[in-house]
């Protein structure tokens, strides 16, 4: 699978990082268990007939829902990422067409609305999450996963490994920090939270739409 690795546009870090889903590293591998695990297990829950992944970054989650049925689509703000997701697609036999540029503050319901809206890892990318969030309430008809990287547990574990240490642990690209529970406080102004996992170093939430949201 094709990674960003690190490619920046509009001065942001786009797509992954670090390459974790090709990681020979046992304890990383392990960490990743835990959060697919986590996320499977909630989507399951839901048994959406369609799913928006926004910030599907290289599109390793769209097109692992895509290969199970599920009607599903990504967008990323990213073109050079989204390429590599059709990219992605096209070596998997899959249409790259259900990915497009589109950035978390341009979500449109008319086109962008899904049983089932999935935003990994995007938040603590953004200048302005509370306007992230509102789009997310748009879309959302009616649930929500949403995950963040739980701090500080986050950088500490960052640290431990002996990556970032100039920035105390931070992962480039990362301009925004929650904790566990300041993290629920926060999307619990915006959705009803309907469940929490937290497998480390991640908080993973199950929300769903407000019936009030636009009344």
């Amino acid at each position: 699978m094709k990674i960003s690795g690190g490619l920046t546009e509009k001065g942001l870090v786009a797509g992954n990082y670090y390459n974790k889903y090709g990681s020979c590293n046992p304890i990383v591998r392990w960490l990743n268990k835990g959060f697919e695990s986590a996320l499977t297990d909630l989507v399951d829950k839901v048994k959406p007939a369609s799913i928006h992944e926004v910030g599907c970054g290289e599109g390793y989650w769209t097109l692992r829902w895509l290969e199970q049925g599920i009607a599903t689509r990504g967008s990323d703000f990213s073109g050079a990422v989204i390429e590599l997701a059709r990219a992605n697609a096209c070596e998997r036999k899959l249409p790259p067409d259900v990915f497009k540029i589109c950035s978390i503050y341009d979500l449109d319901p008319a086109s962008d609305a899904a049983e089932l809206v999935v935003c990994c890892e995007v938040l603590e990318h953004l200048e302005r999450p509370q306007d992230g969030l509102l789009r997310l309430q748009l879309v959302a008809s009616p649930y929500l996963i949403i995950s963040v990287p739980r701090e500080p547990l986050w950088s500490i574990m960052n640290m431990a490994r002996g990556q970032y240490l100039s920035s105390l642990g931070n992962t480039p690209g990362h301009v925004q920090k929650w904790s566990r529970r300041e993290f629920i406080r926060l999307v619990s102004c915006y959705f009803d939270i309907e469940e929490v996992r937290t497998p480390v170093p991640w908080a993973i939430l199950l929300c769903r739409r407000p019936r009030h949201a636009f009344l």
